[in-house]
């Protein structure tokens, strides 16, 4: 009986969790965009990405359990690059709207992960995905002033968090490959390759090609 309500009282707590965090990115998107798209545009497109995404949700759990941040992940970006091209609207823009609209979503599923099981290696997620944000925060503030970033086009704040998200998830996973979601060489291999990947449009970006 007692393992029952235990069940229950944690499906109960997913669901929460998984609607603060969904209502938190449509707002979140919507209010990035919103001055320079139409809010259906916006509304459609945020709608397209958490399709990507629960579709990956259901693949992960039927067929490919442990690869649930991936899939998640790519039917959100699946969603995303839909979204764009059937809207038009820029890339850079909407990515930096998409990532950092998920983080605090994503950092909520952290945070029950760390209430639910206490240890130093969750903690540090969270903390990671905290201070991604505040350094996104920054970043969107001042990266016209960065000497080095000559173009000053939008899309640093979300290239370099995003960049740095996955290089951090490539070392955790290669210190506590046991982590939630964290799929040892897999996650080094693939996170690593995503890191390399933004980090290489920062530059051309920079250089306004």
């Amino acid at each position: 009986m007692w393992l029952n309500i235990i069940y229950s009282t944690g499906m109960i707590a997913n669901w929460l969790v998984n609607l603060a965090g969904i209502l938190l990115f449509i707002f979140l998107f919507w209010k990035r965009l919103k001055e320079d798209y139409n809010s259906d545009i916006v509304f459609s497109i945020s709608f397209l990405i958490l399709l990507g995404t629960f579709i990956g949700h259901l693949l992960s759990r039927y067929l490919f359990p442990d690869w649930f941040f991936w899939m998640e992940a790519f039917g959100a970006f699946l969603g995303f690059a839909v979204g764009i091209f059937k809207y038009n609207t820029r890339f850079f823009e909407t990515y930096e709207a998409l990532f950092i609209s998920f983080m605090p979503w994503l950092t909520l599923f952290y945070l029950v992960e760390l209430i639910r099981k206490p240890g130093f290696g969750m903690a540090v997620v969270v903390l990671v995905n905290v201070g991604l944000i505040l350094l996104f925060n920054y970043i969107n503030i001042r990266y016209k002033n960065f000497s080095w970033y000559k173009s000053g086009k939008i899309g640093l704040a979300g290239l370099l968090t995003s960049g740095i998200f996955f290089l951090m998830r490539s070392v955790i996973a290669s210190i506590l490959p046991s982590m939630v979601s964290f799929l040892g060489l897999s996650e080094i291999v693939l996170s690593g390759v995503c890191a390399f990947t933004l980090f290489l449009l920062i530059y051309n970006l920079s250089k306004g090609t």
